[in-house]
Formats: C-alpha cells, structure tokens, sequence
C-alpha cells in the first residue's frame, strides 16, 4: 500500500509540473484550462511514457491544433447533411458504458468534400461521444465500415487519418478499432503499415460474413442489415422458367419449401422428342426431384438404379447388380482378450514449450471476431437521426439541442389548432 501511495504521490506532482509549464509559457483561456484538467493531463502523461518535456510539447501542439479547427464552436447544424445520412454517428453504449461510434463515409464523399470538412465531422463525433461519456469512464470504441469503398487506397488515406487524429490530439481514448469489410487489396497495404502506427494493437480487421448465419442475434432480423439477401421465390412462378437456367430437359426454380439451406432444386421439364429412360412425364415420376448424384445428371450418364422406373424396384432380379462374395465367418475373436497397447504417461523430461503452451490456443482472427460480437448489434441496429440528436449538448447540439422536444411538440399543437 505504501508504494502505491508513493506512486500515486509522484503521478500528481507530474500532471502539476505539466500545467505549470503550460502556464508559464502562455497563459491559459477559461476553456483550455477545462480541457487541460488532471484526467487529460495524465492521459497524455501515459502515452509519452510519463515524460514531462514531451507530453509538455503535445498539450500545447493539440491546444493550437484545437484553436486553429475551432473545436469550441462545432454546432450539429453545420453537419445537416451529415446527421440525416448517417455518415457518422454515436450508436450507443457498450456493456462498460463506453460509446460505440459507427463511421459509414462513403468513397464519393472524398470527392465533394476536403479534408478539413472530414476532419471537422470527425472531430464532432469524437466531442459528442466524449460528452456522453460517464465520470469513470475515458474511452470509446470505433466501427469503421469500409464496405462503401471500393478502392483501398482511398479508404486507407482515411483510416490512417483518423487514427493519427485520436493518437496526436486524443491519446489513450481509444479502447478498440473495428474495420468492417474493407476492399480486397486493404489488407496487403495494411501489412506494410502497421508497424508505422502507433494505434494499429488497437485496430482490427473483420468481416461481416462471418456473423450472417449467427443464431444469438435473432433479434435483428427485421432490421435491414441484419435480413438475408436470399432470393424471394413469391413472385416468380414454379412452372415458370428462369433465364439461362433453363433448358429443354431442366427447369431451375428457387423454394424454400425443401431446404432453408439451400433454397433451390430441378424440375423435369423434358419437352423434346428424343428421350433417354422412360417416356412417362416427370411429375408422375419423380415429381420436384431434389439435387442428388442419381437426378442431377442427364439419364444418359445415369446409374442403373436412375434409369429404372421407380416401380420397378420391387422387381429387380437377384444378380442385377453384381458384387464380389464376401468371405465366410471361420473365427469368433473375443473383443475383450485384444491387448490394447496403453497410451504413455507424459514423461517431465520434454520439451519447455510444453509447459508455457496454453490448451485454448486461439488465432487472431479468432480474437478478432470473439472482440466484435458486443458490437455487432450496434453495426446492425438502424440508424435514427433523432436518437443520436438527442445524445447531443449545447453547444455541440445547435438550435435543436437548445429548445426542447416537449417545447417544440407543444409549438406544433398550438400551430395545428389556427
């Protein structure tokens, strides 16, 4: 207990010395001098390694960096646009109260739009997020969706700037990075980055795919990301042929009465006048025949057993089907007087690995998906404009944030009645 004391006694007197250089080398405003508080100054503290000098020239760099963006002037009405698409948006909390931040830029919006816009929509989220955040709690989470991108170079410039934002101006608020569903070529150019960033441990690559199937997030399926993308066979008739799939011996149509798997099977639709097997039309024969090795053939290439008539199996003659004899019983072996050679003990002079091994070995990729299955239910839960208006305050807020909706609903039936 003694030492922790002491430890904490030198942490103190650090984030002192910190503020007092500040101090004495510009005098501080009102509002940086509530940004600069004990909890921001320990922060910056940890990620130099407790280094005065260099978190020194980091709280300055970032309280200039602050002043030349305007971060104290950021209203909600400046991001109009923004909000009603849901480019980016706090999506809610996590089960330690930490806020889950979803960004869906699209790669158009690079085009329309400069850097300094997107670094001002950026730094927006991170204040409003920063501003739900509990006494306890310093950290977020951050969803990246990438699946709007189809180049990785263009979404590469962007997560790269938006983690060297959080690192420089934000250090130690980040928990955790996901980026969902990046082009194909991200993840060799994210090889070759990744030892240059400094919050890469922090980030993670995942994949959507993985989670369609998954039976613990039932709940969602009447959500629009969380629905199947399987073709709907309501509209398109089961007589009815379907494009290329079709042919004079083969219909394709798509059910989900025979498998919810694999929603789809052959119907014999022979219309021509040459025919291998019997002559009998299909659906007395065989009726909607499932994908299987005997009808998903042409007769011609069938077995035997396909090319006869389904009531004629009764009838097959013994020798139809030839087949080697199987040798005669000569001997009863005794199950119970066979020796089974015993599996050795492990011996203590092996290998050392073996004592440092853990028996749960996991992949990362393992990690990574067992990491995003508490937020998956914020990247599939819909997006609604006013639920994360309504996380915001003044001054971040605007106008609307201002008035209240019990106000404006009132306003509205007053209006209604002239």
């Amino acid at each position: 207990m003694g030492k922790i004391k002491e430890q904490n006694q030198k942490d103190k007197e650090r984030v002192q010395t910190v503020i007092e250089l500040l101090k004495k080398h510009a005098p501080l405003t009102v509002k940086q001098e509530k940004f600069c508080n004990n909890a921001c100054v320990a922060r910056f503290l940890k990620a130099k390694g407790d280094n005065v000098k260099k978190s020194v020239k980091q709280l300055r760099n970032c309280l200039a960096w602050r002043e030349s963006l305007g971060t104290d002037h950021l209203i909600a009405d400046e991001f109009s646009v923004e909000l009603a698409e849901g480019l980016a948006y706090v999506a809610g909390h996590d089960d330690e109260s930490r806020p889950v931040m979803i960004f869906r830029i699209k790669q158009d919006y690079q085009k329309f739009h400069s850097q300094k816009l997107f670094t001002r929509l950026l730094v927006f989220t991170l204040e409003v997020a920063i501003q739900t955040m509990q006494k306890n709690v310093e950290q977020f989470i951050i969803l990246f969706d990438a699946s709007f991108f189809r180049s990785a170079s263009a979404f590469m410039n962007i997560l790269l700037a938006t983690l060297k934002i959080i690192a420089e101006y934000y250090p130690g608020r980040l928990h955790r990075a996901f980026v969902i569903d990046p082009p194909s070529l991200f993840s060799y150019l994210w090889k070759g980055v990744k030892p240059f960033l400094e919050l890469s441990p922090l980030t993670m690559v995942v994949s959507s795919l993985d989670y369609e199937e998954s039976m613990e997030f039932n709940d969602f399926k009447s959500y629009p990301r969380a629905s199947s993308l399987r073709f709907d066979p309501s509209p398109v008739p089961s007589t009815d042929k379907i494009g290329a799939c079709s042919s004079s011996r083969f219909s394709f149509t798509v059910s989900h009465h025979f498998d919810s798997v694999k929603p789809w099977y052959l119907t014999l639709t022979d219309t021509s006048s040459s025919k291998v097997g019997p002559t009998a039309t299909s659906s007395t024969l065989m009726g909607p025949a499932l994908i299987s090795p005997l009808n998903a053939r042409s007769f011609s290439f069938a077995s035997p057993a396909a090319r006869t008539p389904p009531g004629s199996f009764g009838t097959v003659k013994k020798g139809f089907f030839p087949s080697t004899p199987l040798p005669q019983k000569t001997q009863k072996f005794d199950l119970s007087s066979i020796n089974h050679p015993r599996t050795p003990k492990p011996s203590f002079l092996q290998s050392p690995a073996l004592f440092f091994r853990k028996d749960c070995h996991v992949s990362r990729a393992d990690k990574c998906r067992e990491s995003f299955v508490p937020y998956l239910k914020f990247y599939r839960r819909p997006y609604d404009e006013m639920t994360y208006r309504s996380k915001m305050k003044p001054p971040l807020g605007g106008l609307i944030s201002i008035v209240s909706p019990q106000l404006r609903r009132r306003h509205m039936s007053v209006s209604q009645r002239f």
